[in-house]
């Protein structure tokens, strides 16, 4: 008996721990209960994820819940990143009231859901938040000293670097007649590379602060 007795609390406290382990969004909007979150947590941009949807009402049973069936007939789900939005294609799941919407992020940061229409003559009209995406340092194992775009950051700044003391090289007229043609066209090149080296690097910053 006590072998039962300590094996149904143990039960019961893996399945809260498995509860707490879901990053989901529940609101009430009347008698419907709408959470809203992920498929697979964390979240991690480039990987392909799921928005995921439970929607339920009160059971005849007092106390207990029941899944909607056909709750997106009349019902639009969009996706929300910042000022870009999607409307997304609803699957449905075997289990009445739950519902999937395949994805990839390709963006770390926030989203949200925004479901406007109506489930059996209710108005929906509500943004709810999702869990933040993240990195794949998230996931990382071993994790990485640094990226490869901060390698070419490096890179670059080393080339173009190299490049200016060929220049000085070039203009203290060591071992170079800067007053011939062939050393002016070697100098116009060597602006030119720099100049092309500090537009990457440039570029390549720009993508990084995004």
């Amino acid at each position: 008996m006590k072998v039962l007795t300590l094996s149904f609390v143990a039960l019961l406290f893996s399945v809260s721990l498995v509860t707490q382990a879901f990053a989901h969004t529940t609101v009430e909007v009347e008698q419907f209960e709408i959470e809203v979150g992920w498929g697979i947590e964390p979240p991690v941009v480039g990987f392909r994820n799921d928005f995921v949807f439970k929607i339920t009402e009160p059971d005849e049973n007092p106390g207990l819940k029941v899944g909607v069936k056909n709750a997106f007939k009349s019902m639009q789900a969009t996706a929300k990143f910042g000022g870009v939005t999607k409307v997304l294609d609803i699957g449905s799941d075997p289990r009445p009231g739950h519902y999937f919407s395949h994805v990839i992020p390709t963006k770390t940061g926030s989203y949200s859901i925004h479901l406007e229409g109506e489930i059996n003559g209710t108005p929906i009209d509500i943004d709810i938040p999702v869990e933040d995406v993240e990195s794949t340092a998230v996931l990382d194992f071993p994790p990485t000293s640094g990226s490869s775009s901060d390698q070419d950051v490096a890179a670059l700044k080393s080339a173009v670097s190299s490049l200016q003391q060929e220049v000085s090289s070039i203009k203290s007229g060591s071992g170079i007649d800067v007053s011939s043609e062939g050393a002016a066209y070697d100098y116009a090149i060597l602006g030119l590379s720099i100049a092309a080296a500090a537009i990457i690097l440039a570029v390549i910053a720009l993508i990084k602060r995004k």
